[in-house]
C-alpha cells in the first residue's frame, strides 16, 4: 500500500505541480517543515532535482509519508536557512563549518560552499571571511599568527602562540581497577583504563580532539552547550595529555577516589577500583 502524502501539507497552487506547498522533510532524523518554492529555490541543486521532478513516487519516505533525505539533520537547518535568503548566518564558535561545507557540495550549493570556504589572499595565506562567526579565521589574534609564520625560529613566546584562542575548562576522567595481594611489598597488577570520559564545552572539545572524540552517546550537541557524555577513542592518558598541552591547556586540578570492590577469600588478593579526574584549563 502507497503512503499517504506528509501529514498537514497543502495542496500546490498549480495544477501541474505533483507536489504540495508546504513539504515535510525527515533529514537524519531532523523533521523540517517547509514550503515547495525555497526547497526549489536554487535552481541546478539536489533538492531542486529532487522537488522538480514529475515521479513523486521515486522519493524515499519515512513510516509517516514524510520525504526521506538521508543526511546530518543538524546541519541541515543552515542549508534551510540559506535556502530561504541567500545569506550564510552561524552561531559564534562554529566548530562544524568542515563539516557544514562538505553538506553544501553534496546538495550542490556552490554559492554556500565559496562562503564556507575560507579565502587565500595573493600571498597565500588566509584572508578575511565574508562569515562573521568563525572564531578561528576572525579571532582578535589572526593577524599575529600570520605575521608569525615569517617570524625566525625561537623569536615566539609560548604566550603569543596561544593568543586568540578561545579560554575554557575541559575536565578529562577514568575509572580503573588493580589487584594487590596480602604483602604489601608485591607490586600490584593493573588492568587496563576502559574508557577516557571528556566533560566540558562541545566546540572545546572538538577543537582539542578531532576525530578521536567519540561522541556517539551526544550526537548533534550544540557547540556552545556543555557535555559529561563525551569519551575518547584511545585509552592512553598520555595521548590525551599531549593533545591538551599542544591546544594550550594546562592542569589546575585532579581528584581521585579508590575502593576495594572484591577480596578473594583463599589468596586475600584484593581487587580496588578508583576514578581519577583532571581539570584543565585554557586561558
Amino acid at each position: 500500500m502507497a503512503l499517504a502524502d506528509p501529514a498537514g501539507c497543502a495542496k500546490g497552487g498549480e495544477d501541474n505541480n505533483p507536489f504540495p506547498d508546504i513539504i515535510e522533510l525527515n533529514v537524519g532524523g531532523q523533521v523540517y517543515i517547509t514550503r515547495h518554492p525555497t526547497l526549489v529555490s536554487v535552481p541546478g541543486s539536489l533538492l531542486w532535482d529532487m522537488f522538480t521532478q514529475k515521479n513523486v513516487r521515486s522519493l524515499a519516505r519515512d513510516s509517516k509519508g514524510r520525504f526521506f533525505v538521508d543526511r546530518d539533520g543538524f546541519l541541515f537547518r543552515y542549508i534551510l536557512d540559506y535556502l530561504r535568503d541567500r545569506q550564510l548566518v552561524l552561531p559564534e564558535h562554529f566548530p562544524e563549518r568542515g563539516r557544514l561545507q562538505r553538506e553544501a557540495e553534496y546538495f550542490v550549493l556552490p554559492e554556500l560552499v565559496k562562503l564556507l570556504a575560507p579565502k587565500l589572499s595573493e600571498q597565500n595565506s588566509l584572508g578575511d571571511d565574508p562569515c562573521q562567526s568563525d572564531p578561528e579565521e576572525l579571532s582578535p589574534g589572526g593577524d599575529t599568527a600570520r605575521s608569525l609564520a615569517s617570524a625566525p625560529p625561537g623569536a615566539v613566546s609560548g604566550a603569543a602562540t596561544t593568543e586568540g584562542r578561545r579560554a575554557g575548562f575541559i575536565t578529562i576522567g577514568y575509572r580503573g581497577s588493580y589487584t594487590l595481594g596480602r604483602d604489601s611489598q608485591t607490586d600490584a597488577k593493573f588492568r587496563r583504563v576502559a574508557r577516557i570520559m571528556v566533560c566540558g564545552k562541545t566546540s572545546l572539545a572538538k577543537e582539542v580532539f578531532g576525530d578521536t572524540l567519540n561522541e556517539s552517546r551526544d550526537p548533534d550537541r550544540p557547540p556552545e552547550r556543555y557535555t559529561s557524555r563525551y569519551y575518547l577513542k584511545f585509552t592512553f592518558l598520555e595521548q590525551a595529555f599531549d593533545k591538551l598541552a599542544d591546544a594550550g591547556f594546562h592542569m589546575v586540578a585532579c581528584n581521585s577516589t579508590g575502593t576495594c570492590a572484591f577480596a578473594h577469600e583463599q589468596t586475600d588478593d584484593r581487587i580496588w577500583t578508583s576514578y581519577t579526574e583532571y581539570v584543565l584549563y585554557r586561558e
